[in-house]
């Protein structure tokens, strides 16, 4: 059962091209559309099954000195919505995140809170 806007956390566009890596298959599934502490929405070339968890990787997009430290993070998601989106061949597809490491979830609050 969907309600309008499940949205709780403010969310941050991804400034640059920022790949989602399938950490089980090692292939991309999208590019980072923007980030929550609890979610995300991805642009993808093709559609993900419905609810479907995924292990992914990503690195986050760093200026200055965190641009110096950015590492990939590894991160539980699972597909909550997809949709065509507004170019022919993509898809917009929001996932919530599912599991993540205390380490890995305060590198998220510290990029959600740069400027």
């Amino acid at each position: 059962m969907n309600t309008p806007n499940q949205r709780r956390a403010q969310r941050k566009r991804a400034p640059v091209n920022a790949i989602v890596t399938d950490v089980i298959t090692n292939l991309p599934i999208g590019h980072l559309g923007n980030l929550s502490s609890t979610g995300m929405m991805l642009i993808c070339a093709q559609a993900p099954r419905s609810e479907a968890i995924y292990q992914v990787s990503l690195t986050l997009p760093g200026t200055g000195r965190m641009l110096a430290q950015s590492q990939p993070i590894e991160i539980g998601i699972q597909e909550q919505w997809h949709e065509p989106a507004a170019s022919s061949g993509q898809i917009w597809a929001g996932y919530r995140i599912v599991a993540v490491s205390d380490a890995d979830a305060a590198r998220i609050g510290s990029w959600l809170a740069q400027d």
